[in-house]
């Protein structure tokens, strides 16, 4: 759990990780050197995993999105297949999921025959895959990494 101080930090941080700590500093009304420190102990605990740059996907030739669920053969926990399916440079996201499919995989393309080569040449080329069933996005109202930190129990402890 993170303290208020550090859900405000983590806060700024989502807004843009690009901010000068003296501006961080500045918001959280503490000095420079005790925001960076805070910032190493949320790095090295794992709290704050990575400082990604998010690319337009328009922008990048990946502008289809799709969802596709993958079933598996002989029961939903094949060894290998979820490393396999995130193997795959298309692929952003390979969730392991209840109910009657396995796995749900988001995956990006430059268009329908780009998707369409994907799943026929990679996915189901796992010898695991039984069956995939895709759903493509035509507009997205929200996309985000940003997790909401209002709500989140404070520990006791506000070191």
């Amino acid at each position: 759990m993170f303290d208020e101080t550090d859900a405000i930090i983590l806060s700024i941080l989502q807004e843009n990780a690009r901010i000068p700590n003296a501006e961080i500093a500045r918001r959280v009304e503490m000095a420079p050197s005790a925001v960076l420190e805070r910032v190493r102990k949320l790095e090295e605990r794992g709290a704050i995993r990575t400082y990604d740059t998010i690319l337009d996907p328009k922008e990048a030739g990946q502008g289809l999105l799709a969802f596709v669920l993958v079933r598996t053969k002989g029961g939903c926990w094949q060894a290998g297949t979820a490393e396999k399916l995130a193997s795959f440079a298309s692929v952003q996201e390979v969730h392991h999921i209840a109910g009657e499919d396995c796995f749900l995989v988001k995956v990006r393309a430059r268009d329908t025959g780009a998707l369409g080569a994907f799943l026929r040449d990679q996915v189901n080329g796992i010898e695991t895959v039984h069956s995939t069933r895709t759903t493509i996005v035509l507009e997205t109202a929200k996309e985000t990494l940003r997790l909401d930190l209002s709500e989140i129990r404070w520990k006791e402890d506000r070191s």
